[in-house]
């Protein structure tokens, strides 16, 4: 496993939830959400910045049968203005279903995710980190594409 603090960042219409990594690649935990308006990208190369980052994850929200839609290329547009501004690698992972997921792990632990909103984000971005860092440990394979390589 590559060692080095990755962030992913959960792109939404309204905010942006962010998660670390520990510089070993073992565990992801809620950074912050950031409210979603023409500072959201400069605030996501500080939290970058601050922590060192190695690689910063971005969720592609494909649709179930694996379509883009409105929010993928809003995804991919907020990567590629990551791109520009930071030497850190950026990849795309498919990020279907985590923001549910999210939902159901709040509900679980007692929480109403409508009155969470922001921490429904924070918790989307540490599962879509979650699973990139487990996907790279038990297959050796950084998981996603670059954000250079896609159309």
């Amino acid at each position: 496993m590559r060692r080095g603090v990755r962030l992913a960042v959960d792109v939404g219409m309204t905010r942006v939830g962010v998660a670390r990594s520990d510089v070993e690649g073992i565990l992801a935990t809620p950074v912050e959400t950031v409210t979603r308006d023409d500072l959201a990208v400069d605030r996501v190369i500080a939290i970058a910045g601050d922590l060192n980052v190695t690689e910063i994850f971005v969720g592609l929200p494909l649709s179930l049968s694996g379509e883009h839609t409105r929010s993928t290329e809003d995804a991919i547009d907020f990567a590629r203005q990551l791109a520009g501004q930071t030497g850190a690698s950026i990849r795309l992972v498919d990020e279907r279903l985590t923001t549910v997921s999210a939902h159901s792990a709040l509900r679980q632990s007692g929480k109403q995710p409508s009155r969470s909103r922001s921490v429904v984000d924070q918790v989307a971005a540490v599962m879509l980190l979650q699973h990139a860092l487990d996907s790279e440990r038990s297959q050796g394979v950084v998981p996603g594409l670059i954000v250079d390589d896609v159309n």
